[in-house]
């Protein structure tokens, strides 16, 4: 198996989070795996997991919706609105954790920058967050770890699609 290695994870500013990782495949390939519910309930969970439900209307309006039942036996859901789409390039779009008590639950921004050099891909993941508590409860809750399988199962089904 070709593999990348991990994601990179930094902070630009109190608000941020800039995640930075490298694809062993090319960018339109990468999108697909990123974008096609069918493809999305192979690599969301991580191996987590099964996803259950990867509804994806992917447009400038369109909302999406990933829900898992965890390996724990509990359910993990999350949601949001595109707000750019330009196909192979770049996704726009909220996020928001389902499990946030009532009134707590603030979307973040996710911008997906996919660029390509010699057919390997490199995804840029911006996060941003409305203050910086909520930053490090993202940053404080795993996410990496859950990322950083969910974009190993990512890649390979890119490479796959090869």
């Amino acid at each position: 198996m070709r593999t990348s290695g991990t994601a990179l994870i930094t902070l630009p500013t109190d608000t941020q989070i800039l995640v930075t990782r490298e694809f062993d495949a090319p960018k339109h390939l990468v999108y697909k795996a990123f974008t096609t519910p069918a493809l999305i309930k192979r690599w969301w969970s991580g191996g987590m997991g099964e996803v259950t439900s990867a509804e994806v209307d992917l447009r400038v309006g369109g909302s999406w919706r990933y829900v898992m039942n965890a390996d724990g036996g509990f359910e993990v859901a999350f949601h949001g609105e595109y707000r750019e789409v330009v196909e192979a390039e770049r996704v726009v779009c909220t996020e928001v954790f389902e499990g946030m008590p009532e009134g707590d639950s603030q979307p973040t921004v996710c911008t997906y920058t996919f660029t390509e050099t010699d057919r390997r891909t490199t995804l840029s993941l911006l996060i941003e967050c409305g203050n910086q508590g909520l930053r490090d409860t993202v940053l404080e809750s795993g996410m990496e770890t859950g990322m950083e399988a969910g974009f190993k199962l990512l890649e390979q089904i890119a490479i796959e699609l090869d």
